[in-house]
């Protein structure tokens, strides 16, 4: 795979920070694009894009890139890495799509079950099949292609704190697979340039245990604080609320062991670290405050659905669900 052109398509926190590292890394070597909107891309065309750090002893970067709202005014595109989140995809598909040329690879940053999930998917007695909660009609599925698609599940912690400045929490890593669990020339390719761009990247054959993996904290931790507008710490220190948590973890392990996933670590030693989480703001938190949309299906609203393709029972997840639903309708009204 030759890449000599990278698109970030939604450059948020995460999406803006990834253009801002690439940008830096390769300067003039590679054609580096974003999609975005508003202020955010009135301020990427003004003074460009910058990286903080919760840390002051870490230097900033910063980074000049294309920046255009109409993915038709770019020239087709060798990676295209998407920045958005779940329930936006949709939305962005024919954009997305009109990037693409023959050889394309799109590399999704996602929380939660991806509409690609049981693509070429070994483990479970599903393969193949469409979830058209998070694909409504299939746009995505038809027009992209699951096969085009390198997994991405992300563990860094962002914010953008003015238009155009994303601060991240210490330097994170990234999980990359192909769905089929190849370890494919392609997810090389792309490994190496992040890695590069001094992104901390793990190649994994098996995408899909590190999909349930961060989905068992995701389902619990997100939508509890947008319902408490709690910070994690507090979250954390509140003992009923932390039963909750792990209640939510433990049916979401069940669902994920039911569709073939193998956990690496215990429900109580992922619930027994999340005390060591500092005031961070939970990105659905972070969307409550900021009067957007809720990812909520992708979480809470999978973890539901599969669960009743596989015959798990998720009452907790289900009342969870229930009430994040209300919450968004009524934030947004």
């Amino acid at each position: 795979m030759s890449i000599k052109t990278v698109c970030i398509y939604g450059a948020g926190a995460l999406g803006g920070a990834f253009a801002t590292k690439i940008a830096s890394a390769f300067q003039d070597e590679l054609e580096i694009s974003v999609i975005a909107r508003g202020a955010q891309l009135a301020a990427i065309r003004e003074n460009g894009l910058k990286i903080v750090y919760t840390d002051p002893a870490i230097p900033s970067i910063s980074a000049r890139v294309t920046a255009t709202d109409d993915p038709s005014n770019l020239p087709p595109q060798d990676l295209i890495i998407t920045g958005l989140k779940g329930h936006q995809l949709s939305a962005a598909t024919d954009g997305i799509a009109g990037l693409m040329k023959d050889d394309t690879r799109v590399m999704m940053i996602l929380n939660g079950i991806p509409w690609w999930y049981f693509h070429a998917d070994k483990d479970s007695d599903f393969s193949g099949q469409q979830l058209p909660q998070v694909d409504p009609d299939g746009l995505l599925w038809t027009s992209i292609g699951p096969e085009r698609v390198i997994g991405c599940v992300a563990y860094q912690g962002a914010e953008v704190i003015e238009p155009g400045c994303t601060k991240l929490s210490g330097h994170g890593h990234f999980f990359l697979g192909e769905p089929n669990g190849e370890n494919s020339a392609d997810l090389q390719a792309i490994g190496a340039l992040l890695a590069h761009a001094k992104l901390d990247i793990r190649p994994t054959m098996r995408i899909r245990d590190e999909i349930w993996a961060k989905l068992r904290g995701n389902a619990a931790f997100n939508p509890i604080s947008a319902l408490t507008r709690t910070l994690m710490v507090d979250l954390m220190a509140n003992p009923d609320l932390a039963q909750m948590v792990r209640k939510i973890m433990n049916e979401v392990q069940d669902v994920g062991t039911a569709l073939g996933c193998r956990f690496q670590r215990s429900a109580d030693e992922q619930f027994a670290s999340a005390n060591g989480f500092g005031p961070v703001k939970t990105s659905m938190l972070q969307d409550l405050i900021a009067k957007k949309a809720l990812e909520i299906v992708p979480l809470n609203g999978m973890v539901v659905a599969l669960g009743r393709l596989a015959g798990v029972p998720t009452p907790i997840c289900e009342t969870i669900l229930t009430l994040t639903q209300q919450l968004d309708i009524e934030n947004r009204r």
